[in-house]
């Protein structure tokens, strides 16, 4: 029998693994099919749009509220009065909390306010004109989009790093010292750029602590800008070579995300949580599924094709207990890696990739990896995106993503069953029928072929209890019966037939009482003694 029909709901064209907008890089479904490349692009095209709308609006009610400014003067003759310095003191502290109010969702600088729009607050009112207040408003616009670390002179930076930071403070673990004490002596070989890059991620750190009430998105937002202009400086600036530049970049993200952790994985303003359940719950009701019925080419009959099954599990399920989202990818291709070599192995060959997907989906369902979607988002949020667009960490990664959407949605057609034998295993009225597995006992593993043995033991230690349970039930009945019956035929007997017994007048006497007037009877014996 051909094997296509039986992989039509669980090959993937490598096509779709990448980004939808064709530049060549992994896509993601976190980023709806892009790479992070381009996701970012269109972020900041919409970011951009909602602040070119948000401007016009502030411009249109700018007018709005000077033609009604002017036609209050004409009323009252165009004499100056109190309300007029009221009004104008009301819209300039408008237009400041429009600027902080539009910085704090979108910007993703860590700056204080500009001095000047600190300054404004404290002018007296009347003292700054409609027009230098638009163009002020315009600037403070632009600098959004300004990296922190290009807006804040050397002498600012300096004493911002000398502030203690409660977050970096506050009684650090064991972990965090151990990969502080690895950060600072891997700096060192890097002279000035090491120093550099260490004043940045304090500075970082110090601004993460205030930016705790923004959402997730935010956040990561903030994270990807700064490995970005960490990047470019080590590149343009300190003049890093590209390699040298990424071996900085992973030890700035094992640094700070082992500090942010706690705050940032999972968090409460999010649905991870409701997703893992969701996601663990589907993995638990697919218990049933065989690795025949996704065509998996391994065969753990064979030890060491097992074995690496074991490790694969193993190594997936180890993702949740690493804290930097690099270690967590190195968990992913491990665990790939040893998918490929149980192939290999199996069939003699390499393995292919219409191979490596259904044998991920199987270790997945096997393994139930905890806190699986969680850790897919911190990923896919906090890593460096280098890592997620090209390379053997973001094609694993990416598989990763399609086998998890692919059980979300996996049907009776994609494992071509009927829809009642799938709704019946589902609900988990039935499990796979016997001959199921005899079919399959060429390449079914030893595991399961001892569960199919002992189910069928047990259905038949059932059968022979229930048959001697009905026996014992008919076996009382028919002693009940039959002492009914011999019961009812003796008082038949007894009634057709009466026992009459006569008194004698009379008793006859004993046998053994002394009759003396009777002289038939014997003279008693007498004792002879024979002398020898």
């Amino acid at each position: 029998m051909s094997l296509k029909p039986e992989r039509r709901g669980i090959h993937v064209d490598q096509s779709e693994l990448l980004c939808k907008k064709g530049c060549g890089y992994f896509g993601n479904p976190a980023w709806q099919g892009f790479c992070s490349k381009c996701w970012r692009e269109e972020y900041q095209k919409a970011r951009q749009k909602q602040i070119q709308e948000d401007w016009e609006l502030a411009e249109r009610l700018q007018r709005e509220e000077e033609a009604a400014y002017a036609s209050t003067q004409g009323a009252q003759g165009g004499q100056p009065s109190l309300t007029f310095s009221k009004f104008e003191e009301k819209k300039t502290n408008e237009k400041t909390r429009k600027v902080t109010t539009v910085k704090k969702f979108f910007s993703s600088s860590s700056k204080a306010p500009p001095k000047k729009v600190c300054q404004e607050k404290t002018l007296k009112p009347g003292q700054i004109g409609w027009e230098r207040n638009a163009d002020n408003l315009l600037r403070d616009l632009k600098e959004i989009f300004t990296p922190p670390w290009d807006l804040t002179s050397p002498t600012e930076e300096t004493q911002e790093v000398k502030t203690p930071s409660p977050a970096i403070n506050r009684q650090p673990s064991i972990e965090t010292d151990r990969v502080s004490k690895d950060f600072i002596e891997f700096l060192k070989t890097y002279q000035k750029p090491g120093q550099e890059v260490y004043k940045q991620c304090k500075i970082f750190l110090e601004a993460m602590h205030h930016k705790k009430e923004l959402n997730i998105e935010e956040q990561s937002e903030y994270v990807q800008d700064f490995y970005q202009n960490t990047s470019d400086k080590l590149q343009y600036r300190w003049k890093v070579s590209p390699e040298k530049a990424e071996k900085v970049l992973d030890e700035i993200e094992k640094f700070i995300m082992t500090r942010l952790y706690k705050h940032v994985f999972c968090p409460e303003t999010t649905d991870d949580e409701k997703k893992d359940l969701a996601v663990q719950r589907r993995i638990r009701a697919l218990h049933w599924v065989t690795p025949q019925m996704l065509c998996v080419p391994v065969d753990e009959d064979i030890p060491e094709v097992s074995d690496m099954v074991v490790k694969a599990i193993t190594d997936i399920i180890e993702m949740d207990s690493k804290r930097v989202p690099r270690d967590k990818l190195a968990c992913i291709t491990r665990c790939s890696k040893q998918i490929f070599n149980a192939i290999k192995v199996t069939k003699n060959e390499p393995a292919s990739a219409d191979d490596f997907l259904p044998t991920l989906i199987y270790i997945v369902l096997k393994g139930n990896p905890p806190r699986l979607q969680s850790n897919i988002q911190y990923i896919t949020r906090f890593c460096n995106p280098n890592r997620l667009m090209t390379g053997e960490d973001g094609y694993y990664f990416t598989n990763l993503c399609c086998a998890i959407a692919f059980i979300e949605k996996l049907d009776a057609q994609s494992l071509n069953l009927s829809e009642e034998d799938f709704d019946r295993y589902m609900s988990g009225q039935a499990s796979p029928k016997k001959q199921d597995s005899e079919n399959w006992s060429s390449n079914m593993c030893v595991g399961v072929q001892q569960m199919h043995k002992n189910l069928d033991l047990i259905s038949q230690l059932n059968e022979r209890q229930e048959r001697i349970v009905n026996e014992a039930k008919k076996l009382e009945k028919d002693l009940i019966d039959w002492t009914d019956g011999i019961s009812k035929e003796v008082q038949d007997i007894v009634e057709k037939y009466p026992l009459d017994i006569k008194a004698k007048s009379q008793p006859l006497p004993a046998i053994d009482s002394e009759n003396v007037e009777n002289d038939k009877l014997p003279p008693p014996l007498q004792p002879q003694v024979y002398a020898g």
